[in-house]
């Protein structure tokens, strides 16, 4: 039996929003290869004249009616897509996703912040405060690992994959944009279709939507944005603290000088704390695992 048709709410979700972002359009697809993708062609769009405005940027979207779309422009848009075929994480690896079952979207917006260190880290965090509020002594149930995943904690040191983010960057005129990429897995999937370690979000709240989720993380996600914007991640560093899975960690990474260590947190521009033999080394980019622990949970 196929699923009930969603309902996005994109009006509303548009108005809640613009005050916030100025010029944003809000869509929503039946299936895309990649969100990302289709935000990034977008703005590498080539500026030519037409006859009323010799500044217009031509674009011809024929994926969906929108709220607030232009024909043309690279301002702030939200695009939701309830199937996405060809998603992509980091390292160029595959995000697997299922009609109805994930909730997969990109938001590209200008940030007009010299230094973007420690982004991925703010998103994660503002996905996961929006999903998982603080509860004061109570430990949290969505930790992050560092750089860019959200994991659904089932004890302290084991948990499983819920999420993750996929931040990329392109140059528009004078701008640079960010197309910030999300998926979040809503609902459980075929055992046969997916592998250890999968998570989803109705784990924690059984009515659980791709619609619903939206409505519940696209504020905070861009008032975060905001915020970093304003200030960068130093403010936001003790709550991501809070929610670090690696901290105390034995690891290995893929930096070639910091093969294996014990991680030791983030500093305050997002870069992973290890400490090796030699000393204390930052980590700023690749990957970075551990061990498979008890439950068989890979991080």
């Amino acid at each position: 039996m196929s699923e009930p048709p969603l309902h996005w709410g994109a009006e509303a979700l548009w108005q809640q929003l613009l005050p916030l972002l100025p010029g944003l359009s809000v869509e929503v697809v039946e299936r895309s290869s990649s969100t990302n993708t289709a935000l990034l062609e977008r703005a590498r769009v080539v500026m030519r004249p037409e006859p009323d405005n010799a500044d217009v940027l031509v674009q011809r979207s024929v994926e969906s009616a929108a709220f607030g779309r232009r024909a043309a422009d690279v301002q702030p848009c939200l695009l939701v897509a309830e199937h996405q075929t060809g998603g992509r994480g980091r390292q160029g690896r595959g995000w697997q996703s299922s009609p109805g079952a994930s909730l997969t979207f990109s938001l590209s917006l200008p940030i007009e912040r010299a230094d973007w260190s420690g982004l991925s880290l703010a998103v994660g965090l503002a996905l996961a405060e929006a999903l998982d509020p603080d509860a004061g002594d109570t430990p949290p149930r969505i930790g992050l690992k560092w750089p860019n995943d959200l994991w659904l904690m089932d004890a302290p040191g084991v948990g499983r994959k819920l999420g993750g983010v996929l931040i990329e960057t392109v140059a528009a005129g004078s701008k640079r944009l960010a197309v910030i990429g999300i998926g979040l897995n809503v609902k459980p999937l075929p055992a046969a279709d997916v592998g250890t370690g999968f998570a989803c979000l109705q784990e924690l709240a059984a009515d659980a939507t791709p619609p619903a989720v939206l409505a519940r993380v696209a504020q905070p996600l861009v008032q975060a944005l905001r915020r970093f914007e304003a200030a960068g991640f130093p403010a936001l560093a003790p709550a991501y603290a809070r929610r670090d899975l690696l901290k105390g960690q034995a690891v290995r990474t893929t930096q070639s000088d910091v093969s294996e260590g014990t991680a030791c947190g983030v500093d305050e521009r997002g870069a992973l704390q290890v400490q090796t033999a030699a000393g204390r080394v930052s980590v700023t980019s690749g990957e970075v695992s551990v061990r498979l622990d008890a439950a068989g949970s890979t991080r």
